[in-house]
């Protein structure tokens, strides 16, 4: 996300490059350049005239010391800029309903139903919470049917009613099903049209009035650019929204709506959709953001995905195994397994600092993986948990049970022991004091 801005912007800093001082004349043809990257990743016009015209008076205004170069402090002031359009710092979700009802509204195509799909498992796994799925799409009877799959899929209730007409009964028969049965948040899925329309705002309108959600949060699509934020113009006048969830923020490499939206509409963007699978969903952090737009990277989240996909007894039953040299395949492929439920490859290499620009051309298959999984599925389960048995005459039959050559199986086996001998050498006692040695040197 956010490539051609972040090349372009790295374009324009370099005309500081060399500068012994920020002066009015540098500083306009810099910003002059910054302007035209907002303008090129469909940034509204007169949102990149305000942040412009900002940033030239707060860096004129700043004495700069001899130990930062003019465009270092340049980068500083458009970052901290940056992060204050797009709203300055995060924005929770209002959970203090007994049941919280959250409305969700937009067009289709922006993915409102896999979105309410999303934001359920993200409640259930980080706010422990209990939430209930409305199925109030009544035009489109597919969406009932899908939001019953996805809520299948991330193991939370879903409320339907089959053939049914009136899309507030059914939203007012939800909330009642999650008071009786001690659900925490309600989610109503709302009908959605290709282009808004009066039938389609006076529905909406109707059901928020009678549902009364603490929450009502629109879904867009970021790779509409300036119709997103048009969209998200027009339903908050008339629904006066609570927050904004943008869609496919990960296939956007302009990130317009997203410079965009928190000015225009003045309403937060409380999540952003980074992919495909149901876990991808992240809360937004404009100063986050606005490290990566300037390929800093974004360490902070990285982690934090990490983190979500961390077992702390699994962690301690492999460092057990590790230490004994008893790590094999089936713990290689379920450390492959929690990597990909991180997300996006790419998207996770860009979070780290340096990472994402030195990879900008490279084509990164999320299925790199694949490989090595057919490989570890065509073993025996004895071979699994004995890697040191596999010969020459299992690794032909592995190759042939894989679709892989005998070379990528011999070039895998030998990458896996490797490893292998490495976790063994980090969890040594010796190892492990010396690197603690050299963590305490770095301290003085």
């Amino acid at each position: 996300m956010f490539e051609n801005l972040s090349e372009r912007l790295e374009r324009s800093f370099k005309i500081l490059k060399g500068e012994g001082k920020i002066t009015e004349i540098n500083v306009a043809e810099t910003l002059k350049d910054v302007r035209k990257a907002l303008l090129e990743a469909d940034v509204n016009y007169k949102v990149a005239k305000t942040f412009t015209d900002t940033v030239k008076q707060k860096a004129l205004g700043q004495n700069v010391l001899t130990a930062v170069k003019p465009g270092q402090m340049m980068v500083k002031i458009v970052h901290d800029e940056l992060a204050e359009l797009m709203g300055g710092q995060a924005t929770d979700l209002n959970l203090t309903g007994r049941p919280t009802v959250i409305l969700m509204a937009g067009l289709n195509g922006a993915g409102k139903t896999t979105m309410s799909g999303k934001l359920a498992l993200r409640l259930k796994t980080q706010n422990h919470k209990k939430p209930l799925l409305a199925a109030c799409d009544t035009f489109r009877p597919a969406a009932m049917e899908q939001l019953r799959v996805l809520a299948e899929q991330v193991g939370v209730p879903c409320y339907l009613e089959e053939g049914a007409t009136d899309p507030i009964a059914v939203a007012k028969n939800a909330i009642q099903e999650a008071k009786s049965k001690n659900y925490d948040v309600v989610i109503v899925d709302t009908a959605g049209r290709q282009s808004i329309d009066e039938e389609l705002m006076v529905q909406i309108e109707q059901i928020k009035a009678a549902v009364n959600p603490h929450e009502t949060l629109l879904v867009v699509d970021a790779m509409t650019g300036q119709d997103a934020v048009n969209t998200a113009k027009t339903f908050n006048e008339r629904l006066e929204i609570d927050g904004v969830i943008l869609t496919k923020l990960d296939g956007d490499t302009r990130g317009g709506a997203a410079l965009s939206i928190r000015t225009v509409v003045t309403k937060p963007i409380k999540f952003v959709g980074t992919g495909e699978k149901m876990e991808a969903l992240d809360v937004f952090h404009p100063d986050r953001m606005a490290d990566r737009i300037l390929g800093m990277g974004d360490i902070v989240s990285f982690v934090e995905r990490a983190q979500q996909q961390f077992d702390e007894e699994e962690a301690k039953r492999l460092e057990k195994k590790i230490a004994k040299n008893k790590f094999d395949y089936n713990d290689f492929l379920g450390q492959i397994q929690q990597i990909k439920r991180m997300g996006n490859i790419k998207d996770l290499a860009s979070m780290i600092p340096g990472v994402g620009k030195a990879l900008k051309d490279v084509d990164i298959d999320d299925n790199a993986f694949k490989s090595v999984e057919a490989m570890i599925g065509s073993m025996t389960p004895y071979e699994r948990e004995h890697p040191e048995c596999i010969n020459m005459s299992r690794k032909q039959r592995i190759a042939k049970g894989s679709g892989n050559s005998i070379d990528e199986v011999n070039r895998i086996t030998k990458q896996f022991e490797q490893m292998r001998k490495m976790m063994r050498q980090m969890t040594n006692p010796k190892m492990a004091k010396a690197m603690a040695q050299m963590q305490r040197m770095r301290k003085f």
